[in-house]
């Protein structure tokens, strides 16, 4: 009988725990399973190429860097021919949980997301021919692919299939906040609890919820006060033509929200306290005091959580029939 009800506790505890996570509007974020190995690993090596790019120099990383919390910490990136980027890169880490890419949402999924900025002028400058035949005349890397699809064959659907598949294994489990989530109340602070319980009653779960705590829906922004920029982009608008799409853009994400500086789509917020001033601001329609904005940033650093563990890949070297990189070039192909 004591074994019993020993074990009911234990189970009533369980449930209880479950009921607790079920019942938050942020998930926790689980540890990824690879089920492809040999896909995300060639996806991996393409993540991290130069050479799909016109200069030879530019790679995925180059904008998305894993060192640096899946961004480059700039206002906006730099492309091809030191060319200054229309909008500020998105972390990749965590993108799979997204509703679409891109901030205008412009891309539905990874696999589409990563063929644009080969062949965008201003990203990586170059074609999806001249990129596939690139990657097609190196032998190891038609090996990989024959191992990965069936033949040797290098197209841009097989391209960006490998790197989508790396790009969803760049998650981020085991945040303090996941912990908590599942049961451990002292893997956040005092002061985190309230910032969380404040991000509730603020509103601001309307927004930043799932397990990306984001990216789950459109928003304007400025949806009370104008957000004054002068960056050109209108958001969603450039993909619908809508005039009410202005200034509509995906929510971004907040894990390892610390480490994704400058904040917006127009990279002009710097520190964390700012862009929570400025959102209570804009957003809500609030003023919020030195310990609102304590607790809060409290809250958010505890959504950092365990970073890509990556082994540098070995990319193998270019032939006398590898298009020659063209660093200096001016013009597009």
């Amino acid at each position: 009988m004591i074994k019993l009800t020993a074990i009911a506790i234990i189970i009533t505890g369980i449930l209880a725990n479950t009921h607790a996570v079920a019942a938050e509007p942020i998930e926790v974020i689980k540890a990824v399973k690879i089920t492809e190995p040999e896909k995300v690993e060639l996806g991996k090596m393409l993540f991290f190429e130069p050479r799909l790019s016109k200069s030879g120099f530019i790679s995925c990383n180059s904008c998305h860097n894993l060192a640096t919390g899946g961004v480059d910490a700039l206002p906006t990136s730099i492309g091809h021919h030191w060319q200054q980027g229309p909008i500020n890169s998105p972390t990749v880490l965590n993108a799979d949980f997204m509703l679409a890419q891109f901030w205008d949402g412009r891309a539905s999924d990874l696999k589409e997301q990563a063929a644009g900025p080969i062949a965008n002028p201003m990203e990586m400058g170059f074609t999806h021919d001249l990129a596939t035949e690139t990657i097609s005349s190196i032998p190891a890397y038609r090996a990989r692919f024959a191992q990965v699809y069936g033949d040797e064959k290098v197209n841009v659907d097989r391209l960006t299939d490998a790197i989508a598949a790396f790009e969803k294994t760049l998650v981020t489990p085991n945040s303090p906040f996941d912990q908590y989530l599942l049961g451990k109340q002292d893997a956040i602070s005092v002061d985190a609890k309230a910032g969380y319980q404040l991000f509730k009653d603020k509103g601001c779960v309307s927004c930043h919820n799932g397990p990306a705590v984001g990216g789950t829906m459109y928003m304007k922004m400025g949806l009370i006060k104008p957000f004054h920029t002068n960056n050109p982009a209108e958001g969603r608008k450039g993909v619908t033509g809508k005039e009410a799409d202005k200034f509509v853009f995906k929510v971004p994400t907040l894990r390892n929200i610390e480490l994704t500086y400058p904040y917006f789509h127009d990279g002009s917020v710097w520190t964390l306290e700012e862009a929570v001033n400025t959102m209570a601001d804009i957003q809500l329609g609030q003023k919020m005091s030195d310990k609102e904005i304590k607790e809060m940033l409290a809250f958010l650093v505890s959504l950092t959580g365990d970073q890509p563990q990556i082994v540098l890949p070995i990319l193998p070297p270019s032939n006398k029939n590898t298009p020659r990189p063209e660093p200096f070039s001016q013009t597009s192909h």
